[in-house]
């Protein structure tokens, strides 16, 4: 017996939905690239590809500087999508978004965005049997947003009254009924003062019996780089 499944995929400048029936059991694996044949890049991703690169298989480190090849930003070709497993399907939902990174989907359906760059969560109501959304709103922007990221709807459950948003530096609420595709009130900040320093992903979770919010702090390195705040002298 099949099922259906959905899954939301966010890009840097779209979000995609993907529904699919999925059978059952599925048979098959891929082997996994091993040595030279590790090596390779985003055109040969697919679902399922894995690669084991061992310290043996890097070449030695160079005396030269390093170089640094920074990605453009380019057009998405008119017939390009991400790869799925077998059996699913993708269709794009929107388009034009700024940075978006998180999506929530609302008690009722409705589905947030936390369009982090430009300080900005996005509702989108999606119409019955349909991957196009009825209606796309700017829930919320600027003001008390800096950098958001995480969304949490409190209480659980089927009638949440408020809208927990995770900033860079803060974390802020907003009131909230279901249906609400626009903040009917300004925020207000309920922990302020956080150190925008580290990596700026702040995700929001209630917990299910809605005595606790947890809020994540980005680390503040990169594999044990040195972390703030650093010497005056040694600015990287």
């Amino acid at each position: 017996m099949s099922k259906m499944h959905l899954v939301r995929m966010c890009t840097a400048f779209t979000i995609a939905i993907v529904a699919a029936t999925l059978p059952a059991a599925q048979s098959g694996s891929h082997a996994v690239l091993k040595g030279p044949a590790a090596f390779g890049d985003w055109r040969q991703d697919k679902p399922g590809v894995k690669r084991l690169l061992r310290p043996e298989d890097l070449p030695p480190p160079a005396p030269t500087q390093s170089v640094a090849n920074f990605p453009d930003t380019v057009q998405m070709p008119a017939d390009a999508k991400p790869l799925v497993p077998s059996g699913f399907s993708i269709e794009l939902v929107a388009s034009g978004l700024k940075g978006p990174r998180v999506i929530r989907v609302a008690p009722n359906g409705d589905v947030f965005v936390a369009e982090t760059s430009s300080h900005t969560i996005r509702a989108f109501r999606m119409a019955p049997g349909s991957a196009k959304p009825s209606a796309s709103e700017v829930y919320l922007s600027g003001g008390l947003l800096y950098q958001p990221f995480g969304i949490a709807f409190y209480p659980p459950g089927p009638n949440p009254q408020w809208v927990y948003i995770g900033n860079s530096d803060s974390l802020v609420r907003v009131p909230y009924k279901n249906g609400d595709l626009k903040a009917g009130a300004k925020p207000e900040r309920i922990v302020e003062r956080i150190p925008w320093v580290h990596h700026s992903a702040r995700d929001v979770v209630i917990s299910a019996d809605g005595n606790r919010v947890f809020y994540s702090v980005g680390s503040g390195s990169n594999v044990a780089l040195d972390m703030f705040p650093m010497p005056l002298d040694q600015p990287f």
